[in-house]
């Protein structure tokens, strides 16, 4: 009898240690949880930021204000533009004048599609 005695009261120490060992564990778990939810927050804030900066930035009012600043651009006038009678003529097909070809480049191959036969 005594020996069952002391047989249970060593598995109810091995059980309270192995129920302490899983609180600590999930202490750390929640402590890291909410570490990530902070940097997780901290993050977006960040993103949020950044957008309202790069809105900012990307106004048509500002973009036009500098561009009168630092670009000297004039207006385009009507009589900058030709038509097509003042284009050169054309040289004749058999005049050794050609356009060369660029060949079309070899489609890729990968693994998991197979390549068509030619």
């Amino acid at each position: 009898m005594r020996i069952l005695n002391i047989l249970v009261i060593c598995a109810l120490v091995l059980a309270a240690s192995a129920v302490y060992k899983i609180k600590f564990d999930s202490t750390l778990q929640a402590a890291r949880v909410a570490k990530l939810r902070n940097e997780l927050r901290q993050e977006r804030d960040a993103v949020a930021a950044l957008r309202a900066e790069w809105a900012k930035l990307d106004t048509p009012a500002r973009i036009e204000e500098l561009a009168t600043r630092f670009l000297q651009l004039q207006p385009v006038n009507a009589h900058q533009f030709d038509n097509f009678d003042g284009l050169p003529t054309r040289p004749p097909a058999d005049s050794g004048a050609t356009i060369p070809m660029v060949a079309a480049p070899e489609p890729a191959t990968t693994g998991s599609v197979p390549v068509p036969a030619r």
